[in-house]
């Protein structure tokens, strides 16, 4: 396999899923949160995606809501980061 078919297989991010793996780069550990800007809950569809693609992972158990995934970045949900900046 050639480097430039390597390259189409990369996985990349969605704006959405960069939105919120962004705001991990702020906080104590990677945390990221569970609500965006507006008081809405982050989508649960990107936050399994983004804990099956190895770009976080879970850090406790949410004890008030444990539906609820606690995550924080892992270094290869930075490094995804630092390729799109």
């Amino acid at each position: 396999m050639e480097a430039s078919d390597l390259k189409k297989k990369t996985i990349k991010p969605t704006a959405g899923q960069l939105k919120w793996l962004t705001q991990g780069l702020t906080q104590p550990g990677g945390k990221l949160p569970l609500f965006d800007e507006n008081g809405q809950r982050v989508s649960k569809r990107t936050v399994e995606s983004c804990l099956e693609k190895g770009w976080v992972q879970p850090w406790f158990a949410n004890p008030i809501k444990p539906d609820w995934q606690v995550c924080k970045l892992t270094q290869p949900g930075r490094d995804i980061l630092k390729e799109k900046s």
